[in-house]
């Protein structure tokens, strides 16, 4: 099993991957880094999970959008939207939770 070193948010990670995929992994985790990055700058710090939570919606909703072939741009407005009220939920159950704690 080789392994691929990737950082995303100044974090270093050590991932298992297939012989041969190092590099498509290293690709991949700098659009990572990139998207959690924007979503940070977007709804602010909520904490590494959080972040890593809104950044796989996204990618997933993208996904599901290419899938049903919807414009990437109205896709985009969507997931920005949904991203924010979703964030904004996530912070608000964190809190609850936390103050219950």
């Amino acid at each position: 099993m080789a392994k691929a070193d990737i950082t995303i948010r100044g974090r270093d990670y050590s991932v298992a991957c297939a012989p041969g995929q190092e590099q498509r992994l290293v690709a991949l985790s700098k659009n990572l880094d990139k998207r959690v990055r924007q979503i940070a700058e977007a709804v602010g710090d909520i904490g590494e999970a959080r972040l890593l939570l809104v950044a796989a919606l996204s990618l997933l909703d993208e996904l599901e959008a290419a899938h049903r072939g919807t414009p990437a741009d109205l896709s985009q407005q969507k997931a920005a939207s949904a991203l924010a009220d979703a964030a904004a939920r996530i912070e608000a159950l964190a809190e609850r939770i936390e103050a219950g704690q």
